[in-house]
């Protein structure tokens, strides 16, 4: 895939040099400037997002959350560990509130507790996945954030879109998920097609 972008970006360099020598340069310029303060801005707010979760499992936040979510999560992810449950409810709080990557830390964790028992993908690490994957967000203070940063007048009106979005696809992958393993559990042809795919 990198070869892929790369002469992807490549053939439009030579293309756009050869049409308009003096806008290929100038945008080149703008766009690096322009990434440079991207990666900035997004290194500033994982830094305080990665820093407040870092403080959450220190002053035993994460296990108030953990008390919070594990009847939930504890019916879901049946024969998991406590530690594998408490990483879950981590990384689905992180999510909840937008935190994009710096969830990911904890749901790293997660799996390495839950691939403790097989080398292979059971069904509570596909359902994990899908979960972390879908991640509702009651609060996408990431995406906020850099609205807010690159000017929106009104960078926090994505809040109800971004929740009714990710929650209906959180239900469906759950949803199927589930649908998945059940059929796995049962033999039926379902079963045979995913494995091949």
């Amino acid at each position: 895939m990198n070869t892929v972008f790369f002469l992807m970006l490549t053939a439009s360099l030579v293309a756009l040099t050869a049409i308009a020598p003096d806008a290929a340069f100038s945008v080149m310029l703008t766009g690096a400037g322009k990434a440079v303060e991207t990666g900035l801005s997004l290194f500033a707010v994982y830094a305080v997002w990665l820093s407040v979760l870092e403080i959450m499992e220190k002053t035993g936040i994460s296990r108030a959350i953990y008390r919070l979510f594990a009847p939930l999560f504890k019916k879901m992810f049946k024969g998991e560990s406590e530690k594998a449950v408490e990483y879950v409810s981590l990384n689905v709080s992180a999510n909840l509130l937008g935190m994009g990557s710096a969830a990911t830390p904890a749901g790293i964790k997660a799996m390495e507790h839950m691939s403790k028992k097989s080398e292979k993908a059971s069904d509570n690490m596909i359902l994990f996945f899908v979960i972390n994957a879908t991640s509702v967000q009651l609060i996408p203070a990431t995406i906020v954030g850099m609205r807010a940063a690159a000017g929106s007048a009104s960078p926090s009106d994505i809040i109800l879109p971004t929740l009714g979005g990710t929650l209906a696809a959180a239900l469906a992958g759950v949803a199927l998920a589930g649908l998945c393993a059940f059929a796995a559990k049962k033999g039926l042809p379902l079963r045979g097609k995913l494995a091949r795919r």
